[in-house]
């Protein structure tokens, strides 16, 4: 009788082990299969590591925009150095994590909520990079354009059909042609050694230090696949530093004065200037950033929760989009927006879970802390920047050219396509070209082709009639 009251015992306790085994295999199970749930909780380790997953292929887009505009910019007439150019880079990994927790998270009406990493736009460098450009007016344009784009989010509904996808097509297209130069000059030694007269740009080790970067770039884009194609700019980056060491490209003499910890600092640059010109400028590339961040938006509804995207949803997500910009400009950092790259992230791997998008950017604030990281990335020659940049500014003009294709070239669309680029690159080339219009003209117009092609496409699509069965040329 003990022997069997004993062995039954040993199969209760079999079977309570067993139940148990099988409870904690199904909430593993379950724990896996929430990084696919917009709300589901994962454990740490996983969140960090799919989270920085997201940090790595952001990471060089985010710092690029403020390493090429200050390269270029000025302080009162003189050339930015490199501590506040260290403090700047520092501010952009915090204001990118912020940015991004707000739209995660959001605040009141402000952000989407949803999983949508936040950055430093390579959009607005086709107005704010230009020779000699203060940068505080900068910052001061951008304070009120993240202003205006923010409550404009807020009132979405009554104006989402405002800007047509012609316009932003071809704006996008002319904000790639508008880069290109941006880049190429940055391959052949940078607009500082342009300037000066008898410097060595253009020089050979240029031209062999962006190759080589540039090609690291194709090479890992096609070696790499899925997700870790978003990390081919970082690659080149790395090995294309490394290539500089031999021609003696990077100085780090500066790093032993760097500290180790400080926080992230407010109007690192001076207050900001504020110009009509400038700020009318920037306000319309503010519009095209909008549409571009709708876009991302109602990609991730589509493609990782497979539905469409609410009123709500794109109303936040602009404000987030607009408010986050008037923040980072207090901060000194361009305007903020939605990265592509990462939303295509998420939609390959349909991780949509919001924790994991926070911890990234937490990681990102976290990093803002440490400014020799900031002062490493400024020390990158400029001739590496411009292997990478290259692919990137290039892919923002192919980018254009599949949103006018897909659109539909009808007659219409064609015309509106052609005459805008074509006024804006050939009216961009020469400055006495507008030699007799108002200063306040020139100052919107002068260099600035997206200013523009963005005028003429409007005006175009408003005034030309719709047909909807026209023929496509």
């Amino acid at each position: 009788m003990g022997e069997m009251e004993e062995k039954t015992n040993n199969i209760n306790v079999d079977k309570s082990e067993n139940q148990e085994e099988s409870d904690t295999k199904l909430k593993d199970d379950s724990l896996s299969e929430n990084i696919y749930k917009l709300d589901g909780k994962v454990h740490f380790l996983t969140a960090l590591t799919l989270g920085l997953q997201h940090v790595l292929a952001m990471f060089l887009s985010n710092v690029v925009p403020i390493i090429i505009i200050t390269g270029l910019a000025t302080i009162n007439g003189t050339t930015i150095p490199d501590s506040i150019k260290t403090q700047l880079i520092q501010n952009a990994m915090f204001i990118a994590g912020i940015a991004s927790l707000i739209q995660v998270f959001g605040i009141w009406k402000i952000g989407s909520r949803l999983p949508i990493v936040m950055g430093i736009s390579f959009t607005f460098l086709s107005v704010a990079a230009r020779e000699g450009l203060d940068y505080n007016i900068i910052m001061g344009s951008i304070i009120v354009g993240g202003l205006i784009e923010g409550f404009l989010g807020l009132g979405y509904k009554y104006w989402k059909r405002m800007i047509s996808p012609i316009v932003s097509s071809c704006v996008v297209i002319g904000i790639g042609i508008s880069l290109l130069p941006v880049g190429t000059i940055s391959f052949c030694g940078g607009s500082t050694l342009l300037s000066t007269p008898g410097s060595d740009f253009g020089d050979l080790k240029y031209w062999i230090v962006g190759s080589i970067t540039l090609a690291s770039c194709l090479i890992s884009l096609n070696m790499f696949k899925s997700h870790l194609k978003a990390l081919s700019p970082l690659i080149g980056l790395v090995i294309g530093c490394f290539a500089s060491l031999f021609f003696g490209m990077i100085d780090y003499s500066g790093f032993k004065d760097t500290g180790l910890f400080s926080f992230p600092v407010i109007f690192p640059t001076g207050m900001p200037l504020f110009d009509l010109g400038n700020i009318i400028s920037f306000i319309f590339i503010f519009l095209v950033s909008a549409t571009e961040t709708i876009g991302d938006t109602s990609a991730i509804c589509y493609g990782s929760l497979n539905r469409e995207m609410t009123e709500e949803e794109g109303s936040g997500s602009l404000a987030c989009d607009g408010f986050s910009s008037t923040l980072a400009a207090l901060f000194g950092c361009s305007s903020t927006t939605s990265f592509s790259q990462n939303v295509g992230l998420i939609n390959l791997t349909k991780v949509v879970n919001r924790y994991v998008v926070a911890t990234g950017a937490l990681i990102l604030v976290v990093a803002s802390f440490f400014p020799p990281l900031a002062f490493l990335l400024q020390a990158v020659p400029e001739s590496v920047l411009g292997g990478c940049t290259i692919l990137m500014f290039g892919q923002i003009f192919i980018s254009g050219i599949q949103m006018l294709y897909k659109n539909g070239l009808t007659e219409r669309n064609t015309i509106i396509a052609s005459v805008s680029i074509c006024l804006s690159v050939g009216l961009s080339l020469e400055a006495k070209m507008f030699q007799f219009s108002p200063e306040l003209v020139k100052k919107i117009f002068v260099n600035n082709p997206v200013s523009i092609i963005f005028v003429v496409a409007l005006i175009l699509d408003l005034l030309l009639p719709k047909d909807k069965n026209q023929e496509v040329a």
